[in-house]
């Protein structure tokens, strides 16, 4: 075999595994990237729950608030609106 064959043999191989060796990690790079995106998603879930559950407290607090006020305005004599 001549020295440019060689040459020629050796470069395709190069470069052929350097082209499986890309593929592979862009492979693996997509799936960590959707991997982090499925986290995100559910990350993003819990917030929406817990922020759901804060506003659900604070509407129940409000309600409590607006009828200890209303029961002190009846119970407060002089106060009553005609």
């Amino acid at each position: 075999m001549s020295t440019v064959s060689k040459l020629v043999l050796g470069l395709s191989v190069v470069l052929t595994l350097s082209t499986v060796a890309g593929v592979h990690l862009k492979q693996n790079w997509d799936r960590e990237r959707l991997h982090d995106g499925v986290l995100r998603d559910l990350e993003r879930v819990e917030r929406k729950r817990e922020n759901l559950r804060v506003l659900e407290e604070q509407i129940q607090l409000t309600r409590e608030l607006v009828a200890a006020r209303d029961r002190q305005e009846a119970d407060t004599p002089g106060t009553h609106s005609s």
